[in-house]
C-alpha cells in the first residue's frame, strides 16, 4: 500500500453527526463489533478485541436540571483528518491517507509502533496488546471497494443521526457552510473530515426556565409571556413561554459573565441576573 494523492476536485468521504438526532441507542458501536471483533480483513484491518477498544464512542453531557434538563450524545471516532498527526508520526508510511479521503493504518508496517496512540489528538487510536499493533476504525473501506453505498456503522443508525457524503472539497465546504455544520477541536488544526450539526448541544450551554402568576389565590403557568434575554447591555435573544410556560436560550458559551432576563406578560415586568457558568435552569420565575 502506498498513499494515493489527494486533489481538491475528487470526490472523498465525508460524515455529518447530527448531534440533536442521536439517543444513544449504540448501534454503530455494535456493528462495528459485529464486523470486526474476529475478522480479519487483509491489509485493511487486523481483528478488533473484544474488550477495551472503542474505535466508536458515544460520550454522553447533561445539562440544565428538573423538567428543563436535557442530554446530548456525541458520536466520536477517527476524524480522517487531512492534516493527520499520525499519519507525520508513523514511520515506513504505516499510515496513510487514500485518495477517497479515508485514513488508513497498515497492520504489517503498523506493527509495534506504539506511540502512534498517542499521536491522536482526539484520542482514537487504541494499542492492541495481543497483536501488539495500533488500531482505529477504517471506515469500512474494505466494504466501500466492494461497491458498499456507505460503511455499516451508517447503514444501521435508527434515527438518522449519521450520514456520509462523498463530495469534492470545495462542495464539501460550501454543504458545512450552508448547514452551518462544525468540526470539534478546529484549533488543532488537522482538518477532519467528521462534521457535525447542533454540536451546540453538546458543547454549549442553556438558560431555561418557567413563567408562572398567581390570579384568585391559583398559581397557574403564562403562557405566551415575552421573554428577553440580554447580556453587556445587548439584547441576544427573545421568545415567547410555550402553554407550559418553559422557555429556552440555547447556544451560550459556558462560563461566559453575567445576563439579564427580562420577562413581560399583560403589563406585569420582571427581570432577574444570571451568572453563566454551566446550564441554568432558573426555576419559575412568578409574576
Amino acid at each position: 500500500m502506498s498513499q494515493s494523492n489527494n486533489t481538491n476536485t475528487s470526490q472523498k468521504w465525508n460524515l455529518i453527526v447530527d448531534v440533536a438526532k442521536c439517543e444513544n441507542c449504540n448501534n454503530c458501536y455494535m456493528t462495528l463489533l459485529d464486523e470486526y471483533v474476529g475478522n480479519r480483513f487483509p491489509g485493511y484491518s487486523e481483528p478488533c478485541p473484544r474488550h477495551g477498544h472503542h474505535w466508536i464512542q458515544l460520550d454522553t453531557r447533561e445539562r440544565g436540571s428538573g423538567s428543563l434538563m436535557d442530554v446530548a450524545y456525541l458520536f466520536t471516532t477517527c476524524n480522517q483528518c487531512d492534516n493527520a498527526p499520525c499519519m507525520q508520526a508513523a514511520r515506513d508510511k504505516a499510515i496513510y491517507k487514500r485518495a477517497d479521503g479515508i485514513v488508513m493504518i497498515d497492520p504489517r508496517k503498523a506493527q509495534g509502533q506504539r506511540d502512534l496512540v498517542k499521536a491522536c489528538p482526539y484520542g482514537h487510536i487504541w494499542w492492541n496488546d495481543e497483536l501488539g499493533l495500533p488500531q482505529k476504525w477504517c471506515w469500512d473501506a474494505h466494504l466501500l471497494d466492494a461497491d458498499w453505498k456507505e460503511p455499516r456503522p451508517v447503514s444501521v443508525c435508527a434515527t438518522g443521526s449519521l450520514k456520509a457524503v462523498k463530495l469534492s472539497d470545495s462542495e464539501m465546504k460550501g454543504l458545512a457552510a450552508k448547514e452551518e455544520l462544525q468540526v470539534l477541536h478546529p484549533e488543532y488544526g488537522t482538518h477532519p473530515r467528521i462534521w457535525y450539526k447542533n454540536l451546540f448541544r453538546y458543547t454549549q450551554a442553556h438558560i431555561a426556565g418557567s413563567v408562572a402568576q398567581v390570579a384568585d389565590e391559583v398559581e397557574d403557568v403564562v403562557e405566551g409571556a415575552q421573554v428577553a434575554l440580554t447580556h453587556d447591555g445587548k439584547e441576544i435573544g427573545s421568545c415567547r413561554t410555550d402553554m407550559f410556560g418553559d422557555f429556552k436560550f440555547d447556544a451560550i458559551e459556558p462560563d461566559s459573565g453575567e445576563y439579564t432576563l427580562k420577562v413581560l406578560s399583560d403589563g406585569r415586568e420582571k427581570a432577574l441576573k444570571i451568572v453563566m457558568g454551566a446550564s441554568v435552569n432558573v426555576g419559575v420565575i412568578l409574576l
